[in-house]
């Protein structure tokens, strides 16, 4: 997502550690990872049986390695590389750990069922240094050509204060945060659902912008606008304004827009990790068995280009080599509109409900631009007023948010110049790396006019702008009013008993499957259903000691709002 603010109930030693625990589905994936008697299991007469899973991501390799796990073969396409939006990109010519994050760069401890991954394959997290966090050396907010600089919020003029109070009111007076937040903490099941069944019903029409204009502390046009265009933590929110305020919800309830850690191996080592990871506990296949073994030399299969079902409701893909092969399952984890415009599709893969709400996903757009430097020259100090000379940058100039990533004061450094969103986005979208770059330097200059960034510069410019790569289109899914019952069919359709016979087999999975999207945990849990549902598929189930997101669904479901 984009931006965060102090919320009303900070966590203590006291407090139940907050998680991605609802509010539209309070289960608890975490617990179901870490659980001794694991995932389920299938019938041994349906061993070796093949999956197709579509996508690369994390969604789909998670999606494949746990199926895996339980005798299945998976079998992966995808059409680039994997990872998905876990990019990350080194500098060409330059020393070979430096690297840049083209997609999720920064993840909530909130996010424990993404964590138990990262745990799982030995990598290492710190603290991002988002704008005004306590391991940010410095903050630089720049608004109408002022800038002010930061080490905490209190170092800022009051009305900035005041923005972040008005902030924290809102959510208390229209969306009982104080509560939610408790309730999800202490996960109480009935009174997440209570809170969250009334906030659905009353607010699923209802903009951000609109929530904001409803509250007495937002009565003034310059608040909002200082809270959009600045906001606080990792920049400003004016981007998400036409979003649905559930959108919002969502992430503040659960912290998802604070206390970020950063991987320090890079984000895409985790899908790289897993596709060769060979699990301790497996079944049917050999011990050393990893995705790549069971893969023809280690590869996976290209892009899909056709999906339609054959007799018998199995799942025919045929992917861009030619290759034509038939599937009693098949889980799509790519951003659903490639269903859409990438891939030739049967219509009756899904019902028509389901179509419709593929076609209305609406996907923000997101670049980012980063350059190599020889040393984090931004920790030099001023002779004069003892600051840093650079700091990480929140502004409404052209950059919106620059941050600064170093591993230490003698070791060359990456400056993100510019992280955009929407709008921003797309005013960026016609320039080359070098072109978007030299605007970036002429922004920054105006900021800092004693600092010489291109004289640090030791390596070319690299930039993504993931509305314009063909097979993402748009960095993740952000629901629009109204489109609360369009995510509901998405994410339930792992439920398959409730699709007529003919339309089941083929299992959507993803971040934009899930209701928490921009998150890694959302491709996390969504896999995980996928998981679920392809083993009940082939006749399996769960231990009762460990019920996976489908045993317990009729207890947690989702809101149903009335279709009529």
């Amino acid at each position: 997502m984009t931006s965060t603010v102090p919320t009303a109930v900070q966590h203590t030693d006291a407090q139940p550690p907050i998680t991605m625990f609802g509010p539209d589905f309070p289960y608890a994936y975490d617990d179901f990872l870490a659980h001794p008697a694991g995932l389920g299991q299938i019938p041994a007469g349906e061993h070796g049986s093949e999956v197709a899973v579509i996508g690369g991501g994390l969604s789909g390799v998670i999606t494949a390695y746990e199926l895996m796990k339980m005798g299945l073969k998976p079998v992966l396409y995808e059409a680039d590389r994997i990872g998905g939006r876990l990019r990350t990109v080194g500098f060409d010519g330059c020393d070979p750990e430096l690297s840049a994050e083209m997609g999720a760069m920064r993840f909530p401890p909130s996010s424990t069922a993404f964590q138990h991954y990262i745990d799982l394959v030995g990598l290492t997290t710190r603290p991002f240094p988002n704008p005004l966090a306590p391991e940010t050396p410095s903050t630089v907010v720049d608004l109408k050509g002022e800038s002010h600089y930061a080490r905490t919020v209190d170092d800022l003029p009051g009305i900035y204060r005041d923005v972040m109070e008005a902030w924290n009111a809102c959510l208390e007076e229209g969306a009982d945060f104080s509560a939610m937040n408790r309730a999800m903490r202490e996960r109480d099941v009935p009174k997440i659902r209570e809170i969250w069944a009334r906030l659905v019903e009353k607010l699923d029409n209802q903009t951000f912008y609109g929530f904001l204009c409803a509250s007495e502390s937002f009565a003034s046009f310059r608040h909002r606008e200082i809270f959009g265009q600045v906001g606080f933590g990792t920049g400003g929110w004016d981007t998400d304004f036409p979003n649905s305020i559930l959108e919002i919800l969502r992430v503040v309830y659960s912290e998802a827009d604070d206390h970020h850690r950063g991987i320090v191996e890079g984000s895409q080592q985790l899908p790289l990790r897993l596709w060769e990871r060979t699990p301790e506990k497996i079944v049917h296949w050999p011990q050393g068995t990893s995705l790549a073994s069971l893969h023809e030399d280690g590869g996976h299969r290209p892009a899909v280009t056709r999906l339609n079902r054959t007799a018998g409701n199995r799942i025919t893909v045929t992917d861009a080599s030619g290759d034509i092969r038939t599937y009693r399952a098949a889980v799509f984890t790519a951003q659903s509109w490639m269903l859409l415009s990438k891939i030739a599709c049967d219509d009756a893969l899904f019902p028509i409900d389901h179509w419709t709400a593929i076609e209305r996903t609406h996907y923000m757009e997101s670049s980012k631009l980063f350059v190599p430097v020889d040393r984090p020259f931004w920790l030099d100090k001023d002779p004069v007023t003892g600051r840093d000379a650079m700091s990480m940058t929140l502004t409404d100039r052209m950059t919106r948010g620059t941050y600064l990533l170093d591993d230490g004061p003698d070791k060359p450094a990456v400056i993100c110049l510019s992280y955009t969103w929407c709008d921003d986005s797309l005013k960026w979208l016609p320039l080359s790396a070098n072109e978007r770059m030299e605007v970036m330097l002429k922004s920054l200059g105006e900021i800092y006019p004693d600092v010489d960034i291109r004289s640090h510069i030791i390596g070319n410019p690299v930039t993504v702008s993931w509305e314009n790569e063909p097979y993402f289109m748009g960095a993740f899914k952000a629901n629009l009013p109204g489109h609360y019952r369009y995510q509901r069919r998405l994410f339930t359709h792992f439920m398959q008993d409730r699709l007529p016979a003919d339309q089941r087999g083929i299992f959507l999975a993803g971040d934009d499957i899930s209701w928490t999207a921009g998150w890694a945990e959302g491709a996390v849990q969504t896999a995980l259903n996928a998981v679920w549902g392809v083993m009940h598929h082939f006749g399996g189930g769960t231990d009762p000691s460990n019920p996976g997101p489908g045993d317990v669904y009729e207890e947690i479901a989702p809101v149903e709002l009335p279709e009529d």
